[in-house]
């Protein structure tokens, strides 16, 4: 089964890497007037491939069309590059994870809403150790992985589950492109990583996944992001991405023959093939619905996640060398609660466009 490109995978997850070249392009930052043409930026991962089918397929364009504006979904072969782009002002919105859209553009100033959840991770990430299948036997190892990555995170999330904290371990910081490789050797014990990397770990006779995303449910979210001045002077943006999107769902969550070609393509242009694009939807919690976005959005999930990750960037430098406190930037949920400070609210969470879109009302 070929595997997408790794160095893609590798830029998808790992946080904060290009903050000071977006701190350095913030006079770019987009125009907050009022427009009819738009650019979004996405990369290759499992649940952002519908953008690639909805771009291809015309189902965007047919959208912008509805609303009288023009969207250009660009595909970005490296995932910070697009956020730095994004947070630049070159692009309008990015598709990016819940940390990084704090680490990054969050935490450089950009204002972000993101109005589309489109799924989490719910066992793509994993904790593998060899010759044991208890994870407190982590204790004293040292832990290959991608460091300041979604993986550094899942294994604090993994440590704190069993009462132990990094001071238990020793991470050693290896790339996604090495990481099956040096499992291999008999010296290293073990790795965090995703897919499709942990299912080549997960299949070696002495390897046993110990921990994984579905034991911290919802908490590795994967988004379309706005920069939220554009978004508010252009609310059709939102509402035509939003359209497009849960159309794309309808099509590819099919069992018929539209669903099948519509994942074959999204297979083929993450680079893999039919079954390997079903094995990792398959650890992925695809929101389908609007009305099961809507529901996780608005539960107490968002808050309590959001807590664990900007503590976790806090804790590493991540929220940029003015931070004193994990309260640096203020993220807002769909109920208009303020977690940080409510002077310098960069991250906004809305239910506003899924909700149109359950309600048939765009």
């Amino acid at each position: 089964m070929k595997r997408p490109n790794r160095t893609r995978s590798t830029a998808r997850r790992v946080a904060g890497a290009g903050l000071l070249a977006a701190m350095l392009a913030l006079p770019g930052l987009a125009s907050a007037q009022e427009k009819d043409s738009f650019r979004i930026a996405w990369s290759i991962y499992v649940g952002w491939m519908p953008w690639s089918y909805g771009d291809s397929a015309g189902i965007v364009d047919k959208w912008a069309n509805r609303y009288d504006i023009e969207i250009d979904v660009v595909q970005i072969n490296d995932y910070i590059e697009s956020i730095n782009l994004y947070t630049a002002g070159e692009f309008d919105g990015v598709t990016i994870t819940n940390m990084d859209a704090l680490a990054i553009p969050a935490a450089s100033g950009v204002d972000t809403t993101l109005p589309i959840i489109g799924d989490f991770s719910n066992g793509n990430d994993g904790v593998v150790l060899k010759d044991t299948d208890e994870l407190t036997d982590i204790e004293g190892q040292r832990v290959n992985l991608v460091e300041l990555s979604v993986s550094h995170y899942l294994l604090a999330r993994a440590l704190e589950s069993v009462g132990m904290s990094e001071r238990d371990v020793t991470v050693v910081n290896t790339s996604d492109a090495d990481i099956v490789g040096t499992f291999s050797t008999p010296d290293v014990t073990a790795a965090v990583t995703w897919n499709p990397q942990l299912s080549e770990l997960r299949a070696m006779p002495e390897a046993n996944v110990v921990f994984d995303s579905s034991d911290i449910p919802g908490e590795i979210i994967d988004t379309l992001a706005l920069n939220t001045e554009v978004l508010e002077a252009n609310p059709e943006l939102g509402k035509a991405l939003t359209g497009a999107w849960y159309e794309i769902m309808a099509r590819m969550s099919g069992d018929d023959e539209t669903g099948v070609d519509a994942r074959t393509r999204m297979a083929e242009a993450a680079g893999t093939d039919l079954a390997g694009y079903e094995a990792q939807l398959a650890s992925t919690q695809m929101f389908y619905d609007a009305a099961d976005a809507v529901e996780f959005v608005t539960s107490d999930q968002p808050e309590a996640t959001m807590d664990n990750v900007r503590q976790f960037a806090y804790d590493r430098g991540l929220l940029g060398a003015t931070a004193t406190s994990p309260d640096f930037v203020g993220i807002e949920f769909t109920d208009g609660s303020v977690l940080g400070s409510e002077d310098n609210v960069k991250l906004r969470f809305t239910s506003e466009y899924m909700e149109m879109a359950a309600e048939d009302a765009l």
